[in-house]
Parts: C-alpha cells; sequence; structure tokens
C-alpha cells in the first residue's frame, strides 16, 4: 500500500527539524570553542579548569548537559591503542585513601596502555566497610567519563576467570611513591609476560612531584570529575548542605579524635587511663593471631608501630587536638558561639561527655544523624565509606573547613577546595599550637596575648595559592599532591606562590 503523500511530508518535516537542530548545535559548539580563551578569563575566578587542553570542552559539556536532557548523551570518543594487557586493583584504607589510589592508578593504567578492571575496595580495615565500588562511586560515569584516556571493564575477562579462582593471578604490591619509569621498566614487563596482574596496597605508590603533567592532571581529572558519588550519595549530601545552608553560613569540623586514630597514631593525651590502655591494646599485638582473632583483642596486625611515645608525638604536632584543645583554637580564631559547626567524622572516642566542652562553646554543633531521620540514613548504616562520602561533600561545600588532623580526608578535601577556587581551609599547626595551648593553660600568656598568637600563627594558613614542598629524599614528608594539585590550578588564581 502506498503512503499518504500527507504522511510521507510529516516524517521528512520531522527528519529535517532533527538534521537541522543537530547543525545548529554543533554549530553553537564550534563557535562557542572558538570563544573559549576569551570567556576562559571572565569563568575563571568561578569555575576552576584544572586541563588545559580540555578548555574548550568544558563548553561543550555545557551543551552536552542541555542534550543529555533532551535524551541524547555525548561521550568523548574511545581510545583506540594497542592493549598491553589487564591491570587488577586492590585499594586499602579509607574512603579518601582508596580515592587517591584509584586516581593513581588511572593514570598509570593510561601509561601503560593496559585496560584497567573497575578497582576493588578495602573491606578488612578497622571500619570493615563490605562496600563495593559502584556502591559508593557511579561506575558508569566514570568509565564513560574516562573513556578517551583509558579502557575501563567491570569485571575481569573470561579467559582469565580460571586463573583467578585458582589464585593464579600474580599479585604484588608495587613500590610507594614511584616515578613513571618505575613502572614503564618494572611493572609493564610483567603485565606483558602475565597478561593480567594484580596490584595490591596501593596507596601512595605514585610520586608526588616529578611526573609530566599529562600524568598529573589525569590524577586531577579522575579526581575532581570521573570519582562521582552515587545518585543516591549525591541527592542526600546536596540535602545536609541545603539544610544547614538555610541557616546561614557553617563551619564543617573534622574532629579526628576517633578510636582508630588516636590507637594508630599512640596519640592518649587527655585520656584516662584506662582509655589509654585500651587504645594501647589496639595497636599492640601478637604476630600469630588471624585478623579475626585480633579484631576480638581490639588489634590490628598490620599497624607496625607498636611502642609509641605520644607526650613526644604530641609535642612534635603529630597528634590529632584534642575536643577541648579545638574548642581553645576556634575561640582564638574568632568564631562565635553563633556559628553552625557540622561534626565531619566518624564517633569521636569518649562520645557525648567528650563533646560536651565544645557543645558549650558552640551549641549549633550538627551532625548528619541530627539532620535526617533514621530512615534515610538506614541504607548507610554499616558502612562508614558511604557515611564520609556525605561529610565529604558537605566538607567541599562548608564556607570553611578546619581539620584537626592532617589525615587523607584532610589532604584530599584540602586539595579539592582548593580547585574550586581556593575555599577558606584552615591549616592549623598543630606543633605550634600545643606550645601555645600548654603556655595558656599554665598561665603564661593571658587570653588576649593567646588569641592574637593564634591568629597571627594561621594568617597565611587558609588555603591560599602556595608551591608544593618537595623533598626528593623524604617523599613521605612532602607535600602530599592530591593536598595541593598545583599543575591542575588555573594559573591566574594561583596568585602568591610563598611557602606557608
Amino acid at each position: 500500500m502506498i503512503p499518504a503523500p500527507s504522511s510521507h511530508r510529516s516524517r521528512l518535516h520531522v527528519w529535517l527539524l532533527r538534521a537541522s537542530t543537530s547543525i545548529l548545535l554543533w554549530t553553537c559548539i564550534i563557535q562557542l570553542t572558538a570563544l573559549g580563551e576569551l570567556w576562559r578569563l571572565h569563568l575563571v575566578k568561578r569555575w576552576p579548569s584544572c586541563f588545559d587542553r580540555f578548555d574548550s570542552a568544558a563548553v561543550a559539556a555545557w551543551i552536552s548537559i542541555a542534550l543529555l536532557s533532551i535524551g541524547w548523551i555525548i561521550r568523548p570518543p574511545r581510545r583506540i591503542y594497542k592493549n598491553n594487557g589487564y591491570l587488577m586493583v586492590s585499594c586499602n584504607g579509607g574512603l579518601n585513601q582508596m580515592r587517591a589510589a584509584i586516581c593513581d592508578m588511572v593514570a598509570i593504567a593510561k601509561y601503560l596502555n593496559v585496560t584497567l578492571i573497575v578497582p576493588e575496595l578495602d573491606k578488612t580495615s578497622f571500619w570493615a566497610d563490605p562496600s563495593d565500588f559502584g556502591d559508593i562511586f557511579d561506575v558508569d560515569h566514570f568509565i564513560n567519563s574516562l573513556r578517551d584516556e583509558v579502557r575501563i571493564i567491570k569485571q575481569v575477562p573470561a579467559k582469565f576467570a580460571q586463573k583467578l579462582q585458582n589464585q593464579a593471578v600474580y599479585t604484588m604490591p608495587p613500590v610507594s611513591w614511584s616515578n613513571e619509569s618505575y613502572y614503564l621498566n618494572q611493572i609493564l614487563p610483567l603485565i606483558k609476560k602475565h597478561k593480567i596482574l594484580h596490584l595490591n596496597r596501593t596507596d601512595a605508590r605514585l610520586a608526588n612531584n616529578g611526573l609530566p603533567d599529562e600524568i598529573q592532571k589525569l590524577r586531577c581529572r579522575v579526581n575532581f570529575h570521573s570519582l562521582r558519588f552515587t545518585p543516591q550519595i549525591e541527592l542526600l549530601g546536596d540535602k545536609l548542605v541545603k539544610l544547614l545552608q538555610a541557616k546561614g553560613p557553617f563551619m564543617a569540623l573534622h574532629l579526628r579524635y576517633e578510636m582508630d586514630m588516636l590507637a594508630f597514631s599512640g596519640c592518649t593525651h587527655g585520656c584516662k587511663r584506662v582509655e589509654a590502655k585500651e587504645l594501647t591494646r589496639m595497636r599492640q599485638v601478637n604476630s600469630s593471631f588471624t585478623v579475626r582473632e585480633s579484631r576480638e583483642k581490639y588489634a590490628y596486625p598490620w599497624w607496625k608501630e607498636k611502642i609509641i611515645d605520644g607526650v613526644q608525638k604530641r609535642k612534635d604536632g603529630l597528634c590529632p587536638l584534642t575536643p577541648e584543645e579545638t574548642t581553645l583554637i576556634l575561640r582564638a580564631l574568632g568564631y562565635d558561639s553563633g556559628m553552625q559547626v557540622y561534626i565531619a567524622a566518624g564517633e569521636i572516642y569518649g562520645g557525648d561527655k567528650r563533646m560536651a566542652v565544645v557543645r558549650r562553646a558552640f551549641p549549633k554543633i550538627v551532625r548528619k544523624e541530627m539532620l535526617l531521620t533514621e530512615e534515610e540514613l538506614r541504607p548507610f548504616q554499616n558502612r562508614s565509606s558511604q557515611m564520609a562520602a556525605l561529610d565529604y561533600l558537605i566538607s567541599l561545600a562548608s564556607d570553611v573547613f578546619i581539620p584537626t588532623y592532617d589525615g587523607n580526608m584532610a589532604k584530599v578535601v584540602e586539595g579539592h577546595r582548593r580547585y574550586l577556587g581556593f575555599r577558606k581551609t584552615v591549616l592549623l599547626d598543630r606543633k605550634s599550637l600545643v606550645e601555645l595551648i600548654d603556655e595558656y593553660e599554665s598561665g603564661t600568656f593571658r587570653w588576649d596575648e593567646f588569641a592574637m598568637a593564634v591568629r597571627h600563627l594561621h594568617a597565611e594558613r587558609m588555603g591560599s595559592p602556595v608551591e608544593r614542598r618537595v623533598l626528593p629524599d623524604r617523599p613521605k614528608e612532602e607535600d602530599y599532591f592530591f593536598s595541593n594539585p598545583r599543575e591542575c590550578l588555573v594559573p591566574q588564581l594561583q596568585g602568591d606562590t610563598t611557602s606557608m
């Protein structure tokens, strides 16, 4: 049967409309790309860019969002290369320790021209979180957003399944703080030989400094764009931020006075004798214990340092501030009792009794458990990394972020806030602070003298642009890449580069 002419014309009109729309949209992209350099100077103060070569791509990304709203998806083209093999990765530690490791392993996979299998997350650490990668991060976005850089797949190919089941996959930890030459000369030959390689304990396995810019910028791209939390986490985090912002400015206080940190660091200042013994018992363990036995005995065999001088460690500035010390510092910095204080941390050691001094000084203390219903938090119960993801989102959005210890959470959030436009982040000088606190409590300083000294000490420690400190022979002591990813920050925003 011959179709009616009107029907034929109708379909032709629809086709022409779609074709015209496509041409118009791509013309806009080309024009906006040409104007990219002019726009960048105007937009840079509000939208820092990590990658010089992606300045124009950012404009295209905005168009992609519009197309997504009408059901179209624009993804970067797949990278075509000769695959040298497959890389399995097992991350260790808490959320932000694993986050940094994932960024490093993606960069290494691209550099070696290998296919990366979605990383496995740590389920045996202190927190014993059973979450998989897809429970915390949007795995499809992770894969698709990096398809022009590295091929990432969700599981081990079938041809290696038997090898994996028999635990015959070659497994090793990379050497800490290694540069690209180590991976090219030591790791790539192993991948080519075994076809698939499993790297475990992947934290801090890539150097902070001395790497090609393309590696450094890819680490940033993964961290700031590809590692997006699941929609469930993002939506709940957005709700928390809006609830806080509705009541005015708020501070995110990363009060790292938690049982695991105190036990690991050996810091027992201010603890009762029974508490100090409990924390010491967690750290000291007979190496013959199994992991399960160790947990039952409050001990963890992978904590290598058993005997620690907590008094000296505190003097060296290597202990998290206590709630009492934190209260003094916040008051000295000029924060008044009307400030909202969001506690971005797990359970504080000593509970409500230990937090009483902070609450008296800052009555508007809140936690996510106080802002959300039991039903909203139920999916996150016993999922410490997912809880930490909520704290991460709130810490990014806060008017000021103050960590009381420079652990992984503090460092990664600091770097992310720098990337978002050098948002105010108070980087406490704990070594100098404990000296000031001890002198104040001994009566050497009056309150006004103490407060003035604290403010003067931190005048240049508010997350402003600085050079990353490089110590070639002591990589563990130099500034961490993820706390200050200078290669990825907009030059116009970097300003004064005097070291702190």
